[in-house]
């Protein structure tokens, strides 16, 4: 029986110094068949340069360049270029381990009802690593923070069917509003029991540029205003600030007859 292809889609601005190894941690996969959709974002470094070498050396590997445009419009050229039935997004500096992938789409493969698969994780830097503590799933959590990281596998046609990741959200943590997207209207999520993912902590980590009160207002306002139903759904009413009151205290404002 044929496997199917996994695509890994890999946006890559002005990380050349890591993505060699990056590539390295997917080609070291057990699971194949797979290819590697490197999406140059306009880096001004050398990752272009170190993308197009790797792809001479490795015949899995394809390379898309484009001005600089961010990483959800990088990472939604590379999937829509992408053949495989599973995708993988993974970041220019990010790591997997080699069992991730097949164990991966082991289970999404059988279990039609699954649409995201993430595993443990692990922060790490040159001083060493440390667990990245992830909060079960459930939609009412999603609600209130993101606990899937980007790098999770899913199907093409999912991603296909709510229109990728969204490009004008450019305050951060586009993820998080791409998993509301993909999951708020069910759909399940298995968190694989052993550590396959490695986030690499910079000093240019976008998490900290995009952890600011500005940043965090903009990211609720566009959250709220896109996904309503879905606040309401399991928060009695808009995401707030303060984003574990949220429920109790919409639910405070309708008793009061406020919202």
């Amino acid at each position: 029986m044929t496997k199917a292809l996994v695509s890994i889609v890999i946006p890559c601005y002005n990380q050349g110094k890591y993505l060699e190894e990056t590539v390295q941690s997917v080609l070291a996969s057990s699971y194949k068949p797979l290819e590697i959709i490197i999406v140059n974002d306009g880096s001004k470094d050398n990752s272009l340069t170190i993308a197009q070498q790797l792809a001479k050396k490795h015949s899995e590997i394809k390379v898309l360049d484009q001005k600089n445009g961010g990483v959800a419009k990088a990472r939604n050229k590379g999937i829509r270029a992408a053949k495989g039935t599973y995708i993988l997004p993974l970041d220019g500096d990010d790591l997997i381990s080699p069992q991730y992938l097949e164990k991966g789409v082991e289970t999404l493969s059988s279990s039609p009802n699954v649409k995201v698969v993430y595993c443990q994780a692990v922060k790490f830097n040159e001083s060493g690593q440390k667990p990245w503590k992830l909060k079960p799933f459930s939609r009412n959590q999603l609600a209130r923070d993101n606990m899937i990281f980007v790098a999770a596998l899913f199907r093409k046609s999912d991603f296909l069917e709510i229109g990728g990741f969204s490009e004008d959200m450019s305050m951060g943590r586009e993820d998080w509003e791409f998993w509301i997207k993909m999951l708020k209207n069910g759909g399940d999520v298995i968190q694989l029991p052993f550590i396959g993912f490695y986030y690499r902590l910079t000093p240019t980590s976008k998490r900290k540029k995009t952890g600011t009160n500005q940043k965090k207002r903009e990211r609720i306002a566009y959250l709220n205003a896109h996904h309503r139903s879905f606040f309401e759904q399991e928060l009695n009413g808009p995401l707030r600030f303060q984003r574990t009151w949220s429920k109790p205290y919409n639910t405070l404002l309708k008793w009061l007859g406020k919202l």
